[in-house]
């Protein structure tokens, strides 16, 4: 029941700003400056059956997923390491702070000269999760109820039950921060594209349809992004959830 009253509160919320929209395209009378909700997802539709549309959002998916992955990887190996060494965490803690504050724009460009526009999105979309995933974990380890270690030398617990336990202590941290660092991700990685224009990706696409005032293709393929980074995350936190629960069944 009160998933069901979650639901209609948050589709009533996503109606009435849909409403506040096409009212605002009406009384602005221009397709170049906004257009209508009704013709947006029109031109999403004629979109979606087409071929180009499914390359470009595999091509630009896979860097942006592969960068949030890798960032995600990252991120938990380093705050690992930085709660069990502290040398270790006090080496990367300018590292961390300097890619939490550091434009996106400005690394973009920087690694446009490193490493090209093709694999742009890969890059900036790991920079963006490393922080996010780090700091998170960082802050589930050192909240480690210290007597949990205690226990597990006094009654000799074996290591894999050790790693058990700790794992489900970590997990919600752990999904707090893919949750917060795959939408990030997606929309840094089309912001690199758009910048970058790498041929074939919906960066491109969007720059695209701004030089050609195709607004409806620009919102077209923002939806998309946004219809994109809610379903990854969505997929992912639930096979977090479900490892989450079947290690506290364990």
């Amino acid at each position: 029941m009160k998933k069901l009253k979650k639901f209609l509160l948050t589709a009533a919320s996503i109606l009435f700003w849909l409403v506040i929209w096409q009212i605002a395209a009406v009384m602005l009378n221009s397709k170049i400056l906004l257009v209508s909700p009704v013709e947006v997802i029109k031109r999403l539709c004629g979109l979606i059956p087409t071929a180009e549309f499914w390359k470009s959002v595999l091509f630009s998916s896979g860097r942006i997923l592969l960068g949030f992955a890798l960032g995600l990887s990252c991120g938990c190996i380093l705050a690992l390491a930085a709660g069990k060494i502290r040398a270790v965490r006090i080496l990367f803690s300018p590292l961390i702070g300097v890619m939490k504050s550091i434009p996106v724009a400005s690394f973009t460009i920087l690694a446009l000269i490193w490493i090209g526009s093709k694999d742009l999105s890969v890059l900036v979309s790991f920079l963006i999760c490393v922080p996010i995933v780090y700091a998170n974990m960082l802050e589930g380890i050192d909240d480690l109820d210290p007597k949990l270690k205690e226990m597990a030398k006094v009654f000799n617990i074996p290591v894999w039950r050790r790693f058990v336990v700790y794992l489900s202590q970590l997990l919600p941290y752990f999904r707090a921060a893919s949750r917060l660092a795959i939408g990030l991700c997606w929309k840094s990685g089309a912001a690199a594209e758009v910048i970058g224009i790498p041929r074939g990706s919906i960066g491109e696409k969007l720059f695209e349809a701004k030089v050609y005032l195709e607004t409806a293709d620009l919102f077209a393929w923002t939806l998309t992004v946004i219809l994109f980074s809610w379903l990854c995350e969505k997929i992912f936190t639930a096979l977090v959830g479900l490892l989450q629960k079947r290690i506290e069944r364990m």
